[in-house]
């Protein structure tokens, strides 16, 4: 028997999924994080599902530590090693910024104060040549330095040394020489391992980040193989990356941020399956989660992937560049554990600041003070108070009601249900805000999507959403939504991606230059593998993409190209896609304009055995004989007496009528007045508008 494991950490709950190969069954938990020392959470889960470790083969896990150590700045004391003459690089950051006419900018503050980075001998040109030999004296004069201002990290990132690392290279082994005689164990970051993409800040910045979160990520996840070993695990630690892939434990701990968007990536590339299967070619995925909702537009099931990513962005602040391969999601600070309060004009507002799992919401029990969404549910009917984890979580509605009355109602003076509908409102308006982001924003039309919904909250916030957008159908997979991300981890590869940038002309004059990337492109992919996950050449699918412009141009847009040798008949097909996908992504084209690659960048992928959905039985049943009960709930303004449905009892394509309520252990679906649903053939509910 052949085992894997799922297993992901929310705000508030962290789930574990196990898929049996042979048999296909599906195994799952659930149980609350625990903040102070996650690997204990996990480990509970693990406890707590009974799974025979030793028949584990693959132990996948996401996480959000890595972003959270970031966004709260959490980290460790960088100390930065960089070229003479280009210390100010992370203050100066961007020239041309985004918000230029924004009157409440504000410039983001550098992970590495000023007196933490130090210049070094050494200079490479824009060619890749060498000027300036790098200088021994000049690395460890600075090293000292930083060793005497009590660093717990080291980063080195050097001009143009995405074209050519050999400096930055000499100087991590004459540091690690240096650390080793002071008997430290210090890790050390150099920029070209973690990207070899152009844009000297946003590349340092990239570098400094992984450095930031090292020494953090390392111990957690040696922490974490430790214990689960103990357990009698046997099997492959592998950890999900930004891209839609997974890797190593051990390429995780050298390159943590590579998994900044570990979590949600899971459940985008869960929600493409789903999409997949049910004959979905064109998606948003919602996930709705404990302290925040995420939201991923997918076109023509492939998720977009970007190495233009930034942490902390908002309207008044450009954030952190990030420049690794992640999938696209935008995220707002809203999910069941948001708190709800008064701002200083006296406007109600929910979140970004969350409940978590500790002390989490007051309908808990554990000593919550402040009223969050799941709080707001709770009041108005919304969940059941029994039902939560299936009856392993009791709901205290009494306790919900106070911190409403006295934080909210009395405020507007109001009654409890009434400020309790105001608050789901909120969570529904912000939940919407990111499905904007995604899509409006960037010239989609939402209404040309299906949307699917999961996390403990997203099932609740779609209805309205889609009502808000007009999205004409909504799918809650029959996965237990609460537990999803964990299922979608079964689902990936083993995923590397390497990015070189090299500016050329799309000519055959330079045919011989572009196959010569791609193969070093290709043998970067081969050694990774081999490396960091065993895998040998033959196991590895490749596929190669171009960053492409018009001469002149700033941007630059993703086009797939072949993959092998690249001749002079393929120059005109991939100069003619390049202009399609541009006219796509800005509406015009520009036909005699010289087109450029200027990022090259190879996709290897490792397959594994995936888990799927079967049929369920079709069995002669009246949708009455699923009810549960009727309850008395309070929403829109309305009080209704709706029925409460349990999900594995409705029978399979068996239409019903909002308003409802549809229960499994980990979520509560809402269907409004004016909408529809069934179960579909593979336990999906599929909610839409009547005719």
């Amino acid at each position: 028997m052949h085992i894997r494991l799922g297993v992901d950490i929310g705000g508030a709950f962290t789930d574990l999924v196990a898929f049996i190969e042979e048999t296909g069954e599906i195994i799952w938990v659930k149980g609350e994080t625990t903040p102070l020392n996650l690997a204990e959470g996990v480990i509970n889960v693990v406890k707590k599902s009974k799974v025979n470790l030793e028949k584990v083969t693959m132990f996948i896990h996401g996480q959000t530590l890595v972003i959270n150590s970031i966004v709260t700045r959490d980290g460790a004391k960088v100390g930065l090693l960089t070229t003479k003459g280009h210390r100010d690089v992370l203050i100066l950051q961007r020239a041309n910024r985004r918000d230029m006419y924004n009157l409440r900018y504000r410039k983001p503050e550098p992970f590495v104060p000023r007196y933490l980075t130090l210049e070094v001998e050494e200079r490479i040109d824009g060619t890749g040549n060498i000027i300036t030999k790098l200088n021994k004296e000049s690395v460890v004069k600075a090293l000292n330095k930083l060793l005497k201002e009590g660093v717990e990290s080291i980063c080195i990132g050097f001009l143009n040394s995405y074209l050519n690392p050999v400096h930055e290279k000499e100087a991590k082994k004459i540091v690690l020489e240096e650390l080793k005689k002071r008997g430290l164990n210090i890790p050390v970051t150099i920029s070209s391992e973690v990207t070899r993409e152009w844009r000297e800040y946003e590349r340092i910045n990239t570098a400094v980040l992984n450095a930031f979160v090292k020494p953090k990520m390392k111990e957690y996840l040696s922490v974490l193989e430790k214990e689960v070993t103990k357990l009698g695990f046997k099997g492959k630690f592998l950890t999900v990356l930004s891209n839609g892939g997974m890797a190593s434990f051990d390429f995780a701990k050298e390159l943590p941020i590579y998994t900044i968007e570990s979590g949600p990536v899971a459940g985008v590339m869960g929600a493409v399956a789903i999409a997949e299967l049910i004959g979905e070619r064109n998606i948003i995925a919602l996930d709705g989660g404990s302290t925040t909702t995420k939201a991923s537009l997918v076109e023509d099931l492939k998720p977009k992937v970007t190495s233009d990513y930034y942490v902390g962005r908002d309207r008044f602040n450009p954030g952190y560049p990030v420049k690794v391969p992640t999938i696209e999601i935008a995220e707002v600070g809203n999910g069941g554990t948001s708190i709800a309060w008064i701002d200083s004009v006296g406007n109600l507002r929910v979140g970004p600041k969350a409940a978590g799992a500790y002390p989490g919401p007051a309908c808990y029990g554990k000593g919550g003070q402040e009223p969050t969404v799941t709080d707001a549910y709770a009041v108005n009917g919304l969940i059941n108070p029994n039902y939560l984890l299936g009856g392993e979580m009791r709901i205290y509605r009494d306790l919900a009601v106070k911190v409403i009355k006295e934080k909210i109602a009395d405020y507007y003076n109001i009654s409890v249900e009434e400020a309790a509908d105001a608050i789901v409102m909120i969570a529904n308006e912000n939940a919407a805000n990111a499905i904007r982001i995604i899509s409006v924003q960037k010239g989609y039309d939402p209404r040309d999507f299906a949307l699917i919904a999961y996390g403990g909250s997203g099932p609740m916030f779609a209805p309205f959403i889609a009502e808000e957008l007009e999205i004409k159908k909504i799918i809650i997979p029959s996965v237990p939504p609460g537990v999803f991300s964990a299922w979608g981890m079964l689902l990936m590869d083993i995923r590397h991606d390497t990015i070189i940038s090299n500016v050329m002309k799309v000519e055959e004059g330079n045919l011989d230059k572009i196959n010569e990337v791609f193969r070093e492109v290709d043998e970067r992919l081969y050694e990774i593998f081999r490396e960091e996950e065993g895998i040998p050449p033959e196991n590895i699918i490749i596929f190669h993409y171009a960053d492409m412009r018009y001469k002149g141009q700033e941007h630059t847009v993703k086009v797939p190209v072949k993959t092998g040798t690249i001749a002079a008949k393929d120059l005109p097909e991939i100069i003619a896609r390049f202009h399609e996908y541009h006219e796509h992504a800005y509406s015009f084209k520009l036909l005699d304009s010289p087109v450029e690659i200027v990022n090259f960048h190879g996709v290897g992928i490792a397959r594994v055995v995936k888990p799927k959905l079967k049929e369920i039985e079709k069995i002669d049943g009246r949708l009455d004989d699923a009810v549960k009960e009727e309850r008395r709930i309070f929403i829109k303004g309305r009080e209704l007496v709706v029925p409460v449905y349990d999900r594995v009892k409705i029978p399979r394509e068996v239409e019903g009528y909002g308003p409802a309520i549809i229960e499994d252990p980990t979520s509560t679906v809402l269907v409004l007045e004016g909408q529809r649903f069934l179960r579909d053939k593979y336990g999906n509910i599929i909610i839409g508008f009547k005719s």
